[in-house]
């Protein structure tokens, strides 16, 4: 996550008159004004702007490592510094405000700066172009989301955890075709969830790690003649180094389709979850009871509590998906380097972002506060036939071979569903009739636990089998944890 920029005394701050001081940054080459419908189409700065302290970031760095080479004096980039930090400051307070006089981000600070220290400001862009600004803009804004989806993912798997040490002995049905199959724990269950997750944020820490490359210094494609130190930008910003070449470095997109592939598989994960929240909550499973605070009523039936938050988060699964979809297809054409269509990246990227990061804190806080009712859950269980399998291992061990135990218990299940029962509501004697190998043991071997409490291979849903997935789950987490959440203690500068 970029740092947050101490306050610094600002300067006087004198006010842009019109857009005067924004088109001497590029309009040299120009004998008429700009149409304004034009103008109206080109312009970025209604979405960029969420990119200024990025951009005022990597100005900073570079206006210091111009002074540390020679370019600027050592006066000269401190006080292109000092502005810039005052614009900063001004900007958060709204003592600056944002107006339609600018194209994009990087005019309102350059337009700002030289408004503020005069012809100074006019040498920050010494060495730079537009094209590598916004392309590390767009990385230090990006790396700094991808801290955030992280560390959302850690609480979601936080909350995960904590309910899985809870529901070891909560007893449910797991489904295969949405048919009620085997018997498993809600530990286990939510255990699935935990392990899509993690595998979540594995591929955030991965993508973090490929997107780490500085690109300033690229200039507008093909570097610059200034001496510049691009090692001393990207150790300044958190970078591990330079990009490599400079035509890749500012057509380069790679990393923010791949965060917003990220950002779709952890979306489809969530979909699938808020699907089984949905169906869980209806009338026809009451395996939950959803809080009053994520949950909605009916304007006109009084009795309905509505699982929108599961609801919309499955919807908005398309949107993200949409979004990364539009990325790709704005990039599948394009020649090197740098293409004005690369604009489109920031307003669907950004949408993405905010979709995918609400709606995992959303989910997390809804999953925290519901509450599972157990016994309903052990009962679909019971008289969804789940035991069915261990019934016919039970013959198994008895020397019957499978094949034939498998019709067994599938006449006796057949028998159950005519009379509404199930397998543990037979006497013993009606199991007798269809084999003469059933005993009084029959009965513990069909209990809920005892069929769960045997199934002890790595990653079943044993005791036994959980308390391990656990242990691991826990050392995930701790790494997860340690990677994505940030504190203050963490700031050796606090």
């Amino acid at each position: 996550m970029h740092e947050k920029f101490p306050p610094e005394p600002a300067l006087n701050a004198g006010r842009l008159k019109g857009r005067d001081i924004m088109a001497q940054l590029w309009g040299g080459r120009f004998t008429k004004e700009t149409d304004q419908r034009v103008k109206a189409f080109n312009d970025s700065l209604s979405f960029d702007i969420r990119l200024l302290p990025d951009d005022i970031a990597g100005s900073i760095a570079h206006a210091e490592m111009l002074g540390k080479v020679g370019v600027l004096t050592q006066e000269e980039a401190d006080l292109i510094v000092e502005g810039l930090y005052g614009i900063l400051e001004d900007s958060e307070s709204g003592e600056l405000p944002v107006t339609d006089a600018y194209e994009d981000v990087h005019s309102f600070v350059e337009a700002n700066l030289i408004n503020r220290i005069g012809e100074t400001g006019k040498k920050l862009h010494t060495g730079r172009s537009r094209n590598d600004q916004v392309a590390l803009d767009m990385r230090l804004y990006t790396r700094s989301r991808m801290e955030e989806t992280g560390s959302l993912i850690v609480d979601l798997m936080e909350v995960l955890l904590k309910l899985m040490k809870e529901h070891t002995q909560t007893f449910m049905p797991g489904f295969t075709h949405l048919q009620k199959a085997q018997p498993v724990t809600l530990a286990h269950h939510l255990g699935a969830y935990f392990e899509m997750f993690g595998r979540d944020a594995g591929r955030i820490a991965d993508a973090m790690v490929r997107m780490n490359e500085c690109p300033l210094g690229a200039g507008a494609l093909a570097g610059t003649t200034y001496p510049l130190d691009r090692s001393f930008t990207a150790e300044q910003l958190g970078f591990f180094g330079p990009t490599a070449n400079s035509m890749d470095s500012v057509s380069d997109r790679d990393y923010l389709l791949e965060y917003l592939f990220d950002l779709s598989v952890i979306m489809m994960h969530l979909s699938r979850f808020s699907e089984e929240i949905i169906l869980w909550n209806s009338n026809e499973y009451r395996f939950i009871e959803l809080d009053d605070a994520f949950s909605t009523g009916s304007s006109i039936m009084p009795q309905k509590k509505n699982p929108d938050i599961a609801e919309l988060v499955r919807g908005k699964t398309g949107r993200v998906y949409g979004d990364l979809m539009a990325l790709l297809t704005v990039m599948k054409g394009l020649p090197l380097a740098y293409n004005k269509d690369m604009q489109e990246d920031k307003e669907g990227a950004f949408d993405a972002m905010d979709t995918a990061n609400t709606c995992l804190e959303l989910f997390t806080g809804m999953l925290e506060t519901i509450y599972f009712r157990k016994d309903v859950m052990e009962q679909s269980a019971r008289r969804g036939f789940t035991n069915a399998t261990d019934a016919a291992d039970y013959l198994v061990g008895r020397g019957v071979p499978f094949r034939d135990a498998h019709g067994i218990i599938g006449r006796m299940v057949v028998e159950c569903i005519s009379r509404d029962i199930s397998l543990e509501d037979l006497t013993l004697e009606e199991m007798k009739a269809f084999s003469p190998d059933f005993d009084q043991d029959i009965y513990e071997a069909l209990s809920m636990k005892n069929c769960v409490d045997r199934r002890n291979t790595t990653g079943a849903p044993g005791a036994a089998a959980m308390e391990q997935e656990m242990a691991h789950d826990e050392e995930e987490l701790a790494e997860y944890r340690e990677l994505f959440i940030y504190t203050d203690e963490d700031d050796p500068e606090e």
